[in-house]
């Protein structure tokens, strides 16, 4: 018997569709956007749609076409913005650099990237200038600025604004196969060199689709969105394709991402809505405590990159009527995959245990598939207690990477995380530890991000890390790295007396020690491989080498 189509009609899933939508039908909606003066810029997004457009007529006309590479350099801003939708909705692909990098790593990436044209922000002047010299496929550099801001460099450069100005912002947009790439974005390289995501039109069509669900970033017309995620962290979260997709008034912060500057935007500009990691939170939360200020429009926030601890989304949610939201995903997953939403079961438990569930990792987006299994590939039950390698598939996961030939999948067509992590049997999902991360003792698994959320609940902790050290009988323990809040000193007894009953016993660190400083990598998530580095030489306390 032949098979029946449907009788609709066939338009492709590209993200030109979301910057067209938003300034047809929320065209005076404000985009607000702090220049690297502090300055404030007013837009919208039927002006947004307008100067892409122009980025579109300017990149044809230096000859960037299909497929290729546009770099970007720089922070959250409208200039960016329009540089991103500019590129990709001519079938080129935005490649976003992430300046906190180092150099040579940033020159690595846009070298195996194969990017042909920069745009850069003018506070990135000297690493523009280094991918210059180190970059050959680098034809064109162009500033996010006004000529008057435009840096004095050594190579040829121009201002955005005059680079884009001859142009009527006419080019096409659309037209091609929805499959077409769409972004390219490099892991952190926390293990060996970074690796290339290459996502397509239709990946972040529908991963946008995703994020606008109710349980998701719910965005709608009537939030004021500040996005302080940034812009070359694994596609913003998506938030730049939600924000037009629904009208949303768009906050862009800039560089300055210090407690006092996050909060004098969002008072000012009556946000109502967020995106950061937790590191950025625990910054603004410091500030509220030293200023005894509080929110009067923010009620919020989505928390990612690596787990919030408890006592800080109680602190948004008890002190300051902020909701948390946790959300897990990765740079392979476009990102988002789970969030902590509340289940209307969730919801009739006791507060505790909501706190509880939300400091989890959460559940999983429509579209997604993920599984547990052990070291020998076997399914593990989701049953909240058993640890085993998270896996997930589904439209919005890499399949590879970008120039590697490196097989991704398993046989079912899965991708490999790299987090330990238990789901319970309401679907709950909880990282207990990346793989490279996780403490094995005797044999047996201790997860160092419980032991460092628990940690962070003690008033005099700032920060607090833990990894592995070396051990004759155990293989390996675990010790507890504590950046001390401001005005606090660490008391090791203590600390240790805060954990015990909440760990346990033999989960108990075999050492403290406070540091002045605990590092952040790149996405502002604690730098485990540098902490190792620096402990390489450590000795346990009464342990002979």
């Amino acid at each position: 018997m032949p098979e029946l189509f449907g009788l609709m009609q066939d338009t492709a899933l590209t993200v030109d569709r979301f910057l067209d939508h938003g300034a047809t039908w929320h065209g005076t909606r404000e985009i607000v956007s702090r220049e690297g003066d502090g300055t404030i810029v007013r837009s919208d997004y039927r002006t947004l749609h307008h100067v892409a457009r122009q980025v579109s007529d300017a990149l044809l006309a230096t000859g960037i076409g299909r497929g290729d590479r546009v770099a970007t350099l720089g922070w959250n801003g409208a200039r960016h913005m329009a540089a991103w939708y500019g590129t990709t909705n001519i079938g080129a692909v935005l490649h976003t650099l992430n300046p906190r990098l180092f150099p040579e790593q940033i020159a690595w990436i846009a070298a195996h990237a194969g990017d042909r044209l920069l745009l850069a922000d003018p506070a990135c002047a000297a690493l523009a200038a280094r991918l210059v010299r180190d970059v050959p496929t680098i034809e064109t550099v162009v500033f996010l600025c006004a000529r008057d801001a435009l840096p004095a460099v050594d190579f040829p450069a121009i201002a955005f604004d005059d680079w884009i100005a001859p142009h009527a912002g006419t080019a096409q947009w659309g037209g091609f196969d929805e499959r077409l790439a769409c972004g390219l974005c490099y892991t952190s390289g926390t293990t060996g060199n970074p690796k290339g995501v290459l996502y397509s039109h239709r990946s972040n069509y529908l991963h946008t689709l995703m994020a606008l669900q109710v349980d998701a970033l719910a965005l709608t017309e009537r939030e004021t969105a500040l996005l302080v995620v940034p812009m070359y962290h694994a596609n913003a979260w998506g938030v730049v394709y939600a924000a037009p997709a629904a009208g949303a008034k768009l906050v862009l912060p800039g560089a300055r991402m210090d407690g006092e500057s996050l909060y004098e935007l969002i008072e000012e500009e009556g946000v109502t809505f967020s995106t950061a990691v937790p590191t950025v939170w625990q910054g603004l939360l410091q500030y509220l405590r030293g200023t005894g200020r509080g929110f009067s429009t923010l009620h919020r926030v989505i928390i990612g990159g690596s787990a919030p601890p408890p006592a800080l989304i109680r602190a948004f949610q008890d002190d300051y009527g902020v909701e948390v939201v946790q959300g897990w995903g990765m740079t392979e997953t476009s990102p988002l995959a789970t969030l902590s939403a509340p289940t209307a079961a969730v919801l009739a438990q006791p507060y505790d245990e909501q706190v509880r569930r939300k400091a989890m990792q959460g559940r999983l987006q429509i579209g997604l598939d993920v599984r547990l299994v052990d070291d020998a590939g076997r399914s593990l039950p989701h049953d909240g207690n058993t640890s085993g390698r998270l896996l997930i598939r589904g439209a919005t996961v890499a399949s590879g990477y970008f120039r590697d030939d490196t097989v991704v999948l398993d046989d079912e067509g899965f991708f490999d995380t790299g987090d330990v992590s238990t789901i319970d049997d309401a679907g709950y999902m909880q990282i207990t530890d990346r793989a490279k991360d996780i403490v094995k003792s005797g044999g047996e698994w201790i997860s160092s991000i419980e032991i460092e959320n628990i940690a962070s609940g003690h008033p005099a902790v700032a920060l607090a890390a833990v990894i592995g050290v070396p051990h004759p009988k155990w293989d390996e323990r675990p010790v507890l790295l504590v950046q001390p809040a401001p005005g606090m000193s660490i008391d090791k007894a203590a600390l240790l007396a805060f954990l015990d009953g909440r760990i346990a016993r033999w989960w108990m660190p075999d050492d403290v020690v406070a540091v002045d400083t605990i590092p952040l990598g790149a996405t502002g998530k604690i730098d485990k491989k540098l902490l190792r580095r620096q402990f390489a030489d450590y000795r346990l306390p009464d342990v002979p080498e």
